[in-house]
């Protein structure tokens, strides 16, 4: 067939071969309009946030020679004495409980309630929806202000922030639950049912065996970022190194701020390291 021939069947059914290839065939730019105005609208809202945040390149410009005046008095890190220094140690010992404590207390008052709001396991659905909203409530509280309703209700001091840590991260914990628990497979529960086990037997032998891992992955990391969070908590009276840390920045002793940094570094990598092997160990797999 010649090239005319070809040319005239190609425009005796363009129209068909249009419609039954209208995705290919359709203009570049046409699928480009969309991301083209997500991004520019992005770009906009970044620039109105910067802009009424206040915003300044000049004051960072005109801020860094003071920065580096700050670091430059901060070296060497040094406590001053040694009664200092243990200070210190046994204020980051205390973190490191508090965020120990706040991590398994709410991950034991989380698990009943994950079962609870998981739709495979309570069909209820008004208890899966007030369980849902109870754990939105609960994590939308930052744990600051958990910190500070806490010293209020108990005073100054570690408890305070035990508990603070507790509430703040049960809503969290129970959420992750309930979605580790609905990504369950089902066989295995379908197996112990038919098997002639009761639906208590099918949750205990069918469900967590499954999810066991994954909670405890959850706890693990949840641990190691807690120790960060137990540090802050601290600054507003909850315990623990963040008062030191808190004091020593508004009297600008900051060689002992520095101390109190590095060792805080020492021990949220030391924790890190940890958590990282025992939550490899936990889901079977090898650190390399």
């Amino acid at each position: 067939m010649s090239g005319t021939g070809l040319q005239n069947t190609f425009l005796a059914q363009r129209e068909e071969i249009n419609q039954r290839h209208a995705t290919i065939l359709r203009p570049v730019w046409r699928g480009l309009i969309g991301p083209v105005l997500v991004v520019t609208t992005m770009i906009i809202l970044f620039c109105l946030g910067l802009w009424e945040l206040g915003f300044s390149f000049e004051k960072i410009i005109n801020g860094g020679d003071q920065l580096w005046v700050i670091l430059g008095v901060m070296l060497p890190p040094n406590p001053e004495t040694w009664s200092r220094a243990l200070l210190y140690i046994n204020a980051m010992v205390e973190t490191v409980g508090i965020a120990f404590l706040g991590t398994l207390g709410a991950a034991i008052l989380a698990f009943p309630f994950g079962f609870l709001a998981a739709k495979n396991v309570m069909p209820n659905w008004l208890v899966h929806v007030v369980s849902r909203r109870l754990f939105d409530t609960m994590r939308g509280v930052d744990i600051l202000i958990w910190a500070l309703i806490w010293i209020n209700v108990v005073g100054l001091g570690p408890f305070a922030g035990v508990m603070a840590m507790m509430c703040a991260d049960f809503g969290a914990f129970a959420k992750l639950f309930s979605e580790a628990i609905e990504t369950a497979d089902r066989r295995p529960v379908e197996g112990v049912i038919a098997a002639g086990g009761s639906e208590l037997m099918a949750v205990r032998y069918g469900i967590l065996p499954q999810v066991l891992p994954v909670i405890l992955s959850q706890m693990l990391y949840y641990f190691e970022s807690n120790t960060r969070s137990a540090t802050i908590i601290g600054i507003v009276g909850a315990g623990g190194i963040g008062l030191h840390l808190s004091e020593m920045i508004r009297t600008v002793e900051w060689q002992q701020v520095s101390f109190i940094i590095v060792l805080m570094l020492i021990v949220v990598s030391a924790i890190d390291w940890l958590s990282t092997k025992l939550r490899l160990a936990v889901i079977g797999q090898r650190a390399h």
